[in-house]
C-alpha cells in the first residue's frame, strides 16, 4: 500500500457532512468525500446526539478509504442509556436519571477495549464512577453506595 494519510475527527453521531472538520481534510487527498461522510454516518448512527471519535485512512494513490470509528465517551454512553438530555450539574445533591445493572455491564462490555480495567469487574466499576460524576443513580441507588457493593460481590452473577 503506498502513502497513507490518517484524517481524525470528531463528529456527531449520524451527522457527519462534507463541511469542516472532514471536507477541508478529506478533499485535498482526492477521495470522495461524500462517500466517506456516508460511511461514517452509517456507523455512526446509533449514537444520535453524541461526539464519536471517527478515523479515515486513504491510500493516497488508490483513493480507497477506511473508516474506524471509537466509542464515544463513557458518560455520552450513560446519558443516552439513562435517556437524559444531560447529566446532572451538581452530582451528588441532584441525580438526573437512573439506570440498571445490566446497562451498567453493557456499557462497560462496550468500554471494556479501551479501559484500563482487567476485568469485567473493574470495567463496571468504571462506569459506576462515571454515573458518580453525571449524577446517575444505579438501581435507585447513588454510585457511591453502588460501587463497594460491587467489590464486595453483591452484583457477581452478572459477571459470570
Amino acid at each position: 500500500m503506498g502513502d497513507k494519510k490518517i484524517i481524525s475527527a470528531l463528529v456527531n453521531g449520524g451527522e457527519a457532512s462534507a463541511g469542516p472538520p472532514l471536507g477541508p481534510a478529506l478533499g485535498p487527498v482526492g477521495v470522495n468525500v461524500l462517500q466517506v461522510v456516508n460511511t461514517i454516518n452509517e456507523k455512526t448512527k446509533d449514537f444520535p446526539g453524541m461526539k464519536v471519535p471517527v478515523k479515515v485512512e486513504v491510500d493516497v494513490a488508490t483513493k480507497k478509504f477506511i473508516v474506524e470509528v471509537g466509542l464515544p465517551p463513557t458518560a455520552a454512553l450513560i446519558v443516552k442509556e439513562a435517556g437524559i438530555a444531560k447529566g446532572s450539574g451538581t452530582a451528588g445533591t441532584d441525580y438526573a436519571g437512573d439506570i440498571n445493572m445490566e446497562t451498567v455491564i453493557k456499557i462497560a462490555k462496550m468500554k471494556i477495549d479501551s479501559s484500563y480495567a482487567n476485568d469485567i469487574q473493574g470495567a463496571v466499576k468504571e462506569v459506576i464512577g462515571s454515573c458518580l460524576s453525571i449524577g446517575v443513580t444505579i438501581e435507585g441507588k447513588p454510585a457511591k453506595q453502588v460501587y463497594p457493593e460491587v467489590s464486595e460481590g453483591k452484583y457477581d452473577e452478572y459477571f459470570k
